[in-house]
């Protein structure tokens, strides 16, 4: 998004005391094949190579959706739950309120146990106090951006991990643990009552989806 957006802002101003003269940007494809080169004007160049991101990279999406099945793109990043928000992200853009993410991630390295970002969800009993936390006048904390990230989805929507994280592990960091996605697809349906509005993201954070209003 370059309308409104404060980071755009804030590295435009940033650059405009020394006026950048060249701008040379690729885009890439998934097997990591140059697709198109933008150069000249910075601001020219970037906006056209976002103009063709979003016409050759993008999906628009009509409405929301009831339940979104991803991945975060397989190994390597599927490690650990920490990178799988990635994919949680990107599925959250077009669930609709209050609707089902099921998220299929290894995390065969955990959380992982190092760094904050386990801590912070299992100390924490629920998204909005994760929030009121780092929002709290003042806090600072390694890993909370990640965090703030993962509650923001959860505000969203619900969340199902597919995952080799125990059951307990996962029930503690407020996703709800699942062993067989149909299964949970169907549960989904009967709760409902009514078949199920279905997107399928097989590469996660390697997608961009976008509702048209």
């Amino acid at each position: 998004m370059l309308v409104d957006s404060p980071t755009q802002e804030h590295v435009r101003a940033g650059g405009a005391p020394l006026p950048v003269d060249l701008l040379i940007n690729v885009t890439l494809n998934n097997r990591r094949e140059i697709t198109r080169y933008f150069a000249g004007d910075p601001i020219a160049a970037h906006e056209a190579g976002c103009a063709f991101c979003r016409a050759t990279a993008m999906v628009e999406c009509a409405q929301a959706f009831d339940v979104v099945v991803t991945s975060n793109s397989g190994y390597p990043l599927d490690q650990n739950l920490y990178q799988a928000v990635k994919g949680m992200s990107a599925a959250s853009k077009i669930t609709r309120k209050d609707g089902l993410i099921i998220m299929a991630a290894r995390c065969n390295d955990g959380f992982p146990d190092h760094g904050n970002f386990k801590e912070f969800l299992f100390s924490h009993a629920s998204a909005q106090a994760m929030l009121d936390q780092i929002n709290s006048p003042g806090f600072c904390k390694m890993d909370q951006w990640q965090v703030q990230m993962f509650a923001q989805i959860l505000k969203q929507a619900r969340v199902a991990l597919f995952s080799e994280l125990s059951r307990a592990a996962v029930t503690q960091a407020h996703l709800e643990p699942v062993e067989d996605i149909r299964a949970r697809l169907d549960e989904e349906a009967d709760r409902l009552g009514r078949p199920l509005r279905i997107a399928v993201m097989p590469e996660g954070p390697m997608t961009i989806p976008f509702l048209s209003v």
